[in-house]
């Protein structure tokens, strides 16, 4: 395992390496890229999606053309622990809980965010639930044009883009145009956008500590959640465990 310090520091989980963020080392990260002018991308590690990396060479490749990979719920952290004991990722980080703060300092810094994916209508409620922050535009996910959408954002000078494709799609899309873009960080969220439009169900406060948050995402939308996580997380649990028996 890397034993650099920080969020440099990595743990490999499944074959992907997971950078140990914190969420202050997050948005340090944020701040930096944009007060010193860099160009990042960062996108996030949480079961399914490492799931899918053990499977599929594609995403595994996808995930890992980016930056920077941020740890993304319990499965994860709880993995980590599992693996690495003491040395492990230093907090269970999720986005749902982050993309608030990411808001927060935005509006603090007065950096400019554009939101490509999901529907026109999801997001379209981004506005009317943060006033405050400085929406340089929006693109719906589901029909568009690369170079237009290229066009688009660099034209609107934000500094901040955040990509809703789904994954490995918006890995995909960030990879093969990063170069083109004039953004300086570039965050992968999938189905985040629908946490920045207030759409997403997290359940209660005991069950979010609980690391249960995707229990209530099944229980409100159990089409779209149940049999995503009634295969993803046992196969998860395997891995991880056949992973550390062939570390021993």
């Amino acid at each position: 395992m890397n034993r650099e310090s920080g969020m440099n520091r990595r743990v490999r989980i499944l074959g992907i390496d997971v950078n140990a963020f914190t969420y202050r080392s997050f948005l340090e990260l944020v701040k930096n890229a944009v007060f010193e002018n860099k160009k990042v991308s960062v996108g996030y590690a949480n079961a399914l999606t490492l799931t899918l990396c053990s499977r599929d060479e594609g995403s595994r490749t996808a995930l890992g053309s980016m930056d920077f990979i941020h740890p993304d719920g319990a499965g994860v952290f709880s993995a980590s622990r599992f693996l690495y004991g003491s040395d492990s990722l230093p907090e269970r980080i999720t986005g749902s809980d982050f993309y608030p703060m990411l808001v927060r300092q935005c509006i603090e810094h007065g950096h400019s965010v554009y939101f490509f994916g999901h529907r026109k209508r999801n997001l379209e409620l981004i506005q009317g639930n943060y006033p405050e922050l400085s929406i340089a535009g929006v693109h719906e996910g589901y029909d568009f044009e690369d170079e237009e959408v290229i066009r688009r954002i660099n034209r609107s000078r934000a500094q901040i883009l955040l990509v809703g494709l789904s994954f490995p799609l918006q890995e995909k899309w960030i990879a093969a145009h990063k170069e083109a873009l004039n953004c300086n960080l570039i965050l992968a969220v999938g189905d985040g956008i629908r946490v920045f439009s207030g759409e997403k169900s997290r359940g209660p406060v005991f069950m979010r500590k609980a690391g249960l948050e995707w229990l209530a995402r099944i229980a409100a939308e159990p089409s779209v959640y149940f049999r995503r996580y009634a295969s993803g997380i046992p196969e998860f649990a395997f891995k991880v465990l056949r992973q550390k028996l062939l570390s021993r």
